[in-house]
């Protein structure tokens, strides 16, 4: 097997490298990382936004999707938030939710807090994420989100790799296959 696979996205191309996240199975994915990459970042928020429904608010997991939906808030002109994985000194009341990713070896919490949880009170919100895989990061903000009381009007993500990209409830540019050694 090659160690890199070649991803064309949002008129741009890649060469990703390939990381083993299960020894047993032998399943590779290729690691796609937005950062540090601005032109990148910036075509794909233009192509998502593109097709993205009207929305007042994105929501992002904090991870590799923050550059993307600081850039898709700002070519909207919109307003974004991140949930994050621990509280913040600075957070009132923090809601939480239970969350794990497929490249984490661990469960994870998401965290809003109370003045994240009023901008996202009774408005349209876009989840915004790098890639969704299992989709547990994007069931997790959407949790959130619910219990804000925000309405989800769609979630998007550069890539949907494997099972996902036969998803028809997101948004996405690219599917993102798995490898098998």
């Amino acid at each position: 097997m090659e160690n890199t696979y070649k991803l064309q996205v949002a008129g741009l191309e890649r060469e990703l490298p390939l990381c083993e996240i299960d020894k047993e199975k032998k399943v590779n994915i290729a690691a796609f990382i937005i950062f540090g990459d601005v032109e990148l970042t910036v075509a794909s928020a233009k192509a998502l936004l593109e097709k993205a429904p009207d929305f007042d608010i994105i929501v992002t997991p904090e991870a590799k999707s923050i550059p993307l939906a600081y850039e898709m808030a700002r070519q909207s002109g919109k307003s974004y938030v991140v949930a994050r994985k621990s509280t913040k000194l600075y957070m009132k009341n923090p809601i939480s939710v239970a969350v794990r990713s497929i490249t984490t070896d661990r469960e994870q919490r998401l965290y809003l807090g109370e003045d994240e949880c009023s901008q996202i009170r009774g408005k349209r919100v876009l989840v915004v994420d790098d890639v969704i895989s299992t989709g547990e990061s994007l069931l997790a903000v959407e949790k959130l989100v619910q219990e804000t009381g925000g309405e989800i009007v769609g979630s998007a993500a550069i890539l949907a790799e494997g099972d996902a990209a036969k998803r028809t409830d997101i948004l996405f540019l690219a599917p993102l296959p798995l490898f098998f050694a």
